[in-house]
């Protein structure tokens, strides 16, 4: 009896050390989760940077450092002045999904380059504008330049390309004369980086590889002294793939692999744990091994996301072709070559590292900035919040604006890492005004939120759940009459099963449920992710009022 509960015991420890060192020898994808789209990555040295677009949030291009690739710090934003966004590069009233698209990051003589796009639209004459430009810094966490615009450079996604003692620009356009809706080409032409602007001869390179339908996001990489040329293909859902060309010159001919898409979805199940895998970038070790971040789409919620499109890496290895036949035998990148796709959990790409998966926020405002992780749907009006006016505690005013299309509403946010979560905030509100409301928000776009509000209508209160669906004018779930607030309220949201829960207490320890929703209200419609944070608004009055929040605690939790 003895003996067989110690083998049972050794046993037992065997294996929970078989797990415990499993755990250790893998990490979880996606790397940085949050909608963190079209990643872009450099190495300097032992350390990685990656960029994301930011679209129409601010500050916009966040920035992700790390000595490990699989455990990312927010160190900064390329583009976080109010100057910086005001002017050729609109963040101020720009569009829902225009703004930042599919930067790079690039590092050439100690200097850091981030190339982009930012899409602007005029209502007045039915115009887009697409405002390519780079910026600089000598230290990713910035100081970052102001933006140099690149006249005469259509398209989205534009690369950078350091080549020998010449400097490319890699872009996207649609061709003069498509075949079909939807044809790309990548086309390239240098850039005089003391001035500024491109200059000699335009090439076109390529039009991708299968079937040519919305090819951007390139990048351009030498290698086997050949010159590779990336880009993703097939549109930003289930489609969505990476292919790759090469060429013996920068400026072509291009021929495709034929082993293309290198990296997809398009031929796994819809119910894929992972699904729209796509515009990617490639990055070298220092010992010569490769790999590849890409975003993807997990199908939490009816193959859809509330975060969107999120980062995640995948081991790269590079083949030459076995045919005896060719004469050129070329070499290829092979994406994931143990299984083809991105998986959810792969090998760490250093021995002795561990994943760290902090998926909690938590900020009792002590600092005298704004934490990082805090961002704005556009640039935010100048009287929106404060960390002075009252220490310890964020103080967010009701500005006249409501969320709506190109509008700057007193509502900041961060982003949700994972789909079942608890998120809470306490809030301190005691407005003089009428119709004035503060409390917290769940957002997607500005015609795509809930808001969890207290509210003052005819001297009473009241606590106001509304939801904003797109195509429909935003209805209130639920309104109740309070009698007993005394000015201080917790908000609580709770997501599991598929639902939220909305809740409310008085005390901080007895929560009250006030109403019950599916979880799939706000799910990515197409670019970016959902935000969970704070809004208050007067409701278009003008009025002194303000909410101060104590702390905001959020707690992402892995399905």
């Amino acid at each position: 009896m003895f003996k067989n509960k110690t083998i049972l015991i050794v046993t037992f420890l065997l294996i929970t050390s078989f797990k415990l060192f499993a755990q250790q020898s893998t990490f979880t994808n996606p790397i940085i989760p949050g909608g963190y789209p079209d990643p872009s990555i450099c190495k300097v040295g032992d350390t990685f940077y990656i960029v994301n677009s930011s679209f129409e949030y601010f500050p916009g291009l966040p920035i992700h450092r790390s000595k490990d690739l699989i455990n990312w710090e927010l160190i900064g934003y390329g583009l976080y002045r109010h100057d910086q966004c005001d002017n050729e590069v609109n963040l101020v009233d720009v569009q829902s999904d225009g703004g930042i698209h599919a930067p790079t990051i690039r590092y050439h003589n100690g200097v850091f380059y981030i190339i982009t796009t930012n899409v602007y639209y005029h209502e007045a004459d039915q115009t887009t504008n697409f405002v390519n430009f780079i910026i600089t810094a000598t230290d990713p966490g910035g100081p970052w330049s102001a933006p140099h615009v690149l006249e005469g450079a259509p398209g989205i996604d534009p690369d950078i390309f350091f080549d020998n003692d010449k400097v490319w620009y890699v872009g996207t356009h649609s061709p003069e004369n498509p075949n079909f809706d939807g044809e790309g080409e990548i086309w390239l032409q240098e850039i005089d980086i003391e001035n500024w602007k491109l200059e000699g001869k335009r090439h076109y390179l390529w039009r991708g590889a299968c079937g040519g339908v919305w090819v951007e996001g390139p990048h351009m990489y030498k290698k086997d002294n050949r010159y590779y040329l990336m880009v993703a293909e097939g549109g930003t859902s289930f489609n969505h793939a990476v292919m790759i060309a090469v060429s013996d010159s920068i400026t072509g001919p291009f021929a495709a692999n034929d082993r293309n898409p290198i990296l997809t979805t398009r031929h796994l199940s819809y119910d894929n744990w992972v699904h729209s895998t796509g515009h990617a970038d490639l990055v070298e070790l220092n010992d010569g091994r490769w790999y590849m971040v890409a975003l993807g789409i997990r199908g939490d919620e009816g193959h859809s996301s509330n975060m969107g499109r999120e980062t995640h890496l995948v081991p790269v290895t590079w083949e030459r072709e076995p045919f005896w036949w060719k004469e050129t035998k070329y070499l290829w990148p092979v994406v994931a070559p143990q299984t083809g796709k991105v998986e959810r959990n792969t090998p760490v790409p250093f021995d002795n590292t561990s994943q760290h998966r902090d998926l909690s926020f938590f900020d009792n405002f002590d600092s005298d900035e704004l934490n990082l992780k805090w961002n704005f749907r556009r640039v935010p009006l100048a009287k929106v919040y404060s960390l002075e006016k009252s220490k310890g505690q964020l103080r967010l005013y009701t500005n006249p604006e409501v969320i709506q299309e190109r509008g700057r509403a007193s509502l900041m946010g961060f982003r949700q890492t994972e789909t079942d979560f608890e998120y809470s905030a306490k809030m301190a509100f005691k407005p003089k005004s009428n119709k004035s409301e503060a409390g917290i928000s769940l957002f997607q776009k500005d015609n795509n939120y809930f808001t969890f509000t207290m509210i003052r209508l005819r001297n009473e209160w009241f606590i106001q759940l509304t939801l904003a669906e797109p195509g429909l004018k935003p209805k209130v779930l639920k309104k109740g009459i309070v009698s007993n607030f005394d000015g201080e309220i917790t908000f609580r949201i709770q997501s599991e099963y598929q639902s939220y829960s909305f809740e409310y207490s008085f005390d901080g320890s007895k929560f009250y449920q006030f109403l019950q929703t599916k979880s799939n209200h706000i799910l990515s419609q197409k670019y970016t992710g959902a935000y969970l944070g704070v809004y208050a608004s007067s409701n278009g009055s003008k009025t002194k009022d303000y909410a101060d929040f104590d702390w905001v605690s959020y707690q992402g939790f892995e399905r």
